[in-house]
């Protein structure tokens, strides 16, 4: 059992396979943390922080006579407001009484094999009982009739706790305005904030920033998980780094608004909250309901922000991912979008469709306009009928082509946007996200479809269920490209909840198409997405220098079988810059691979390369999207300015051990610089590896990384390869190895 309750000392022991998770009853009324630490085999009173009075941290009358025990000054397990914790409080409600004050003791608590499943939310599952066990821990508040169970769920296979909250009322009516699904105080502030953040076309870049006194932090208002911010922060000890030392990570299972917050207070210690953002958020709870708050799923690791990914990618890979797809590998997709926008008949389609399958690959998808009168972006969406002027025969037509040219089938759709000019919006105007007597906002032309309304959520199910069974699809991309607006504090989670009843029933319906999320690029990007589609469309920005940022910092807590890649035309559409075809296929390698250009328009000689980059892929595939993952050189860094490398570097290790694939990749190029030493990671020291696939290629001289090169595992670990800028060879490399 990985929970441990030891009643003579009042203490819990969450124990995965290498850290302990520290719970304290204190004079059996208030719980506590105790710490999260590598694994330990019994607690002690020695280990116990002190009880000491300071100034201004007011004693609860409970406590009188027994200790000067103040709420201020302790590292509580769940703190609410009101009775002395001047810090963030993890639970606040309007009472009936006009206040907002709280008293949360502990009452009882159960141990569960295995891990119930969240009704309505989407959450990391075990797929055998013996996988996990889960502490359920009532507090309550005698005046309000309150009960608030802390949910925590304790892996035995991977080092990682998950924790949610149900709240319960008893008593009177109250108005929830504040619930974190996570609180953990910390000793000490000597740590680093990760955090993902950035823009759309410019996701998920890593910014650490160092604690401090005083409050830090991220949160969504978008009513997405945004581009702007991945619901994801990590904590770094201060000589973290890629691959040594402590980090804490925290990534919220939800695709709304959130917030994560970090607070050091006073006496140094470091408060870290995830939930959902309370400044978009109230949920009025009658007498006998209850609600219950997303999950956070939280890693420990000793071995570095590598370690906390490598993690993170096994456990959402198997244990978040679902459907036929979830350990399949993905097929290399060719998109229309960029090759014809709107502007595309069924022989465009097919004429795209006839060099892809020359090329090798293995999926159309036909993008936005098939529908109602979609010829631009300022009509049709809701009206989900065929446009048969530009699609003779229908969506069949063209799917049974393309299963006859030996390809797959897919279809973008936007379910959850409406256009004014459609017919639904003329039959439905009261279904958009609005507020009466408003004008309504709108976002490339469109509006936000009320997914808090069942009457909606079932119109999307029946007319999506007629759309997916219309014909041979066995792909779906599931767009979203605006943030709704005019929403309401009472619908921005039903909302949410709205949309995740629609993807389980559409998910579960049609459980062998693959379901791909989108949002504008990468503004939904989330665990919560996740669970029903298992994989991600990254960016909207395909420039190959500009993705190795966005798809290094999405590897920090999402695996390669979860991140769309495609190589696309240059100037790019989003910056302007010109990479080689080459380096755009190494970078689109990293993750998901396909295309999203017009093939009809390139050359015989990039045909030819792009059918050798299709190849190449098929045979290292299952070890980029299922290996694991090493990142060798980061475009963010800790260093002083000047030590900064002008490369990028990762690595893919099948599991098994018996192919590598090493990516470099040079961001910045200048004459006459030494070589590059890259030390490979995660081999076999004493095994022999042979390069089976190389990019380098320089007539009449020694280069390391040719192609039947031999290599020993400490030697690639150890002494590593030196790879040079040759602008002959291109602007970036990658090896394969193979264990000889």
């Amino acid at each position: 059992m990985s929970i441990i309750f030891d009643a003579d000392k009042q203490v819990f022991l969450l124990n995965t396979p290498g850290s302990t998770y520290v719970i304290r009853i204190f004079s059996g009324l208030y719980l506590l943390h105790g710490g999260w630490f590598r694994r330990i085999t019994n607690w002690s009173d020695l280990c116990v922080p002190p009880v000491l009075d300071h100034s201004f941290s007011p004693n609860p009358a409970e406590t009188y006579g027994q200790s000067v025990f103040s709420h201020d000054s302790q590292p509580s397990e769940y703190p609410s407001a009101g009775r002395g914790d001047f810090r963030m409080a993890a639970l606040e409600a309007d009472l009936q009484d006009g206040s907002n004050v709280l008293d949360l003791l502990y009452k009882t608590y159960r141990i569960i094999q295995g891990k119930p499943l969240l009704q309505g939310l989407p959450a990391t599952y075990v797929c055998d009982e013996n996988d996990a066990d889960t502490l359920e821990i009532d507090l309550e508040d005698t005046k309000t009739g309150l009960v608030v169970t802390l949910c925590y769920t304790v892996w035995n296979t991977y080092d990682v706790i998950c924790r949610h909250t149900v709240v319960q009322n008893r008593g009177e009516p109250v108005l929830l305005r504040r619930i974190m699904s996570t609180s953990i105080d910390f000793f000490g502030t000597r740590y680093k904030m990760l955090q993902l953040s950035g823009a759309h076309a410019r996701e998920r870049h890593v910014i650490l920033r160092r604690i401090e006194p005083g409050l830090l932090g991220i949160d969504s208002r978008r009513a997405m998980s945004s581009h702007q911010q991945n619901p994801f922060i990590a904590l770094l000890a201060q000589n973290a780094d890629e691959n040594n030392g402590e980090v804490f990570g925290f990534s919220f299972v939800y695709s709304g608004n959130f917030t994560a917050q970090v607070e050091a207070d006073q006496f140094n210690m470091t408060r870290v909250q995830v939930g959902l953002n309370p400044d978009s958020f109230s949920w009025t709870l009658k007498s006998g309901e209850s609600f219950c708050s997303p999950e956070v799923v939280m890693v420990r690791s000793e071995n570095g922000l590598g370690g906390m990914s490598r993690i993170y990618h096994d456990l959402y890979r198997n244990n978040l991912c679902r459907g036929t797809w979830k350990t399949k590998e993905r097929p290399i997709v060719i998109n229309n979008w960029e090759a014809t926008f709107f502007d595309f008949t069924p022989e465009k389609l097919f004429n795209l469709a006839a060099s892809g399958v020359k090329s090798g690959m293995e999926l159309f998808v036909l993008d936005d306009g098939w529908f109602g009168k979609r010829n631009n972006d300022h009509s049709s969406l809701g009206d989900w009928n065929v446009n048969e002027i530009k699609l003779q025969g229908g969506i069949s037509a063209i799917a049974d082509g393309m299963n006859k040219c030996g390809l797959g089938f897919g279809l973008w759709v936007e379910p959850e946007m409406i256009s004014p000019d459609s017919d639904l919006y003329r039959l439905h105007p009261d279904w958009c996200i609005h507020i009466d007597g408003r004008s309504r906002t709108l976002g490339r032309n469109q509006c936000v479809l009320d997914l808090s309304r069942d009457e909606v959520v079932s119109y999307l199910e029946e007319v999506f269920i007629d759309v997916f069974s219309s014909a041979d699809i066995s792909y779906v991309k599931w767009d979203y490209n605006r943030c709704p607006t005019e929403v309401s504090q009472q619908i921005s989670h039903m909302y949410i909840l709205g949309l995740y009843r629609l993807l389980e029933t559409l998910t579960t319906r049609f459980p062998y198409i693959l379901f791909e999320s989108c949002s504008g690029g990468g503004g939904r990007f989330d665990p919560g997405m996740l669970y029903y589609m298992p994989q991600t469309w990254a960016s909207d920005n395909t420039d190959a220098l500009s993705r190795v940022q966005i798809q290094m910092g999405t590897s920090i807590v999402y695996p390669a079988c979860c991140m769309s890649c495609h190589v696309s035309i240059v100037p790019n559409q989003q910056t302007g810059r010109v990479t080689p075809l080459e380096q755009r296929a190494h970078v689109a390698m990293a993750g998901v691979f396909g295309y999203e250009l017009d093939l009809t328009g390139l050359t015989d000689a990039e045909l030819t390369q792009i059918s050798e980059q299709v190849q190449l892929y098929k045979k290292i595939r299952h070890t980029v999207q299922f290996g694991d993952l090493y990142r060798l050189e980061t475009p963010w860094s800790e260093k002083s300015p000047d030590e900064v490398t002008n490369y990028s570097a990762w690595e893919n290790v099948a599991k098994d051990g018996s192919q590598i694939v090493l990516i470099v990749v040079w961001t910045y190029a200048e004459s006459n610089v030494p070589p590059e030493n890259i030390r490979l990671r995660g081999l076999d020291e004493n095994m022999m590896y042979r390069v089976t696939e190389s990019s380098v290629r320089k007539p009449n001289m020694y280069i390391p990384g040719e192609k039947g090169q031999l290599y020993g595992g400490a030697e690639l670990m150890n002494a590593g390869l030196y790879i040079s800028f040759i602008p002959e060879c291109g602007q970036s490399v990658q090896i394969v190895l193979e264990r000889a």
